[in-house]
């Protein structure tokens, strides 16, 4: 069970729980590859974990879709 950060407080970063889950674990999976922490402590020791604290920071974010002018 999730007890932090709490789903409410990600949610308000992130607009749905299946945009969070694949946000978080894309950020997991680059975590465990060895690219760089986005903070310097986590209370956590798993890279979901650790994940989901850069996404409540706001460190991590999904980059929004740019449309055409002419749509």
């Amino acid at each position: 069970m999730l007890l932090y950060p709490s789903v409410d407080k990600l949610l308000e970063r992130v607009d749905s729980r299946y945009k969070l889950i694949a946000l978080a674990s894309k950020r997991a999976r680059e975590l465990d590859a060895g690219l760089p922490a986005t903070r310097v402590k986590f209370n956590s020791n798993k890279s979901v974990g650790q994940a989901l604290e850069e996404i409540e920071a706001g460190d991590v974010v999904i980059n929004p879709v740019v449309q055409d002018e002419g749509e």
